[in-house]
């Protein structure tokens, strides 16, 4: 088991001040903590916090002010890595990060029922985490048919980014059907539910750039800690 790649710390506290906006626990409007204080909240340089902010910024979900301070400029849209992700926290937010269980090779999943003729897929067993609580149990299919079985180095937290980095494979769309499925025999006891246990579990089929569905996933959400959030504009 491993723990994925990790974005860089300015990434990681700007994706999860995104979520945050985005659930609302941050309004539009609303002025951030000062530097100092906020940085030393999250426990971070100064420095590394001001990167976040002006990516932030740069993305149009921040406004800064000389002498006044940093404020919230809410969106309907903002750009984030994390765009696809809809699991949070029950309390709204949450910055995702994963450990791998497994990598290996595997027949497609009878579920995935408009996949290319290759009857391989790559499989990638993990665990989410939202703010470091475990949250999420994931079992992702990616057709073997347009890439080779990526390596523990190159996981990342953020697969859809490395998928692009790594394969020249860019997810464009994904459509989502929410079920309940018992959790899998291979769960480890740190997700928090056992296996066999029923719960909200998400089949993700999702879109390459060439409209190709590249990749099939299961998630197992731990509804004592987590939702699905689907926000409607």
């Amino acid at each position: 088991m491993s723990i994925g790649q990790s974005l860089p710390k300015y990434v990681q506290i700007s994706e999860m001040l995104i979520r945050d906006i985005a659930a609302g626990r941050l309004v539009d409007g609303e002025r951030l903590a000062p530097e100092r204080d906020m940085a030393k909240s999250l426990d971070i340089s100064v420095g590394t916090l001001r990167k976040a902010l002006a990516d932030l910024e740069s993305k149009g979900a921040l406004q800064r002010i000389h002498g006044s301070g940093n404020y919230i400029k809410a969106q309907a849209q903002m750009s984030s890595i994390y765009s696809f992700f809809r699991v949070e926290l029950i309390a709204g937010g949450g910055l995702p990060t994963a450990k791998v269980l497994s990598i290996g090779t595997a027949e497609k999943p009878k579920d995935w029922i408009n996949s290319s003729r290759d009857p391989n897929a790559h499989r990638i067993r993990r665990v989410r985490y939202l703010n470091g609580t475990p949250a999420v149990l994931e079992e992702i299919f990616l057709d073997a048919g347009v890439c080779r079985q990526p390596t523990t180095e190159d996981l990342s937290d953020a697969l859809y980014v490395m998928y692009r980095r790594k394969f020249n494979i860019w997810i464009a769309s994904a459509e989502d059907r929410l079920t309940l499925r018992d959790v899998p025999d291979w769960a480890p006891d740190e997700f928090g539910m056992a296996p066999h246990t029923q719960t909200i579990c998400v089949l993700r089929t999702s879109m390459d750039q060439n409209n190709r569905p590249v990749e099939f996933s299961y998630s197992w959400i731990n509804t004592n800690v987590a939702q699905y959030v689907a926000r409607i504009k």
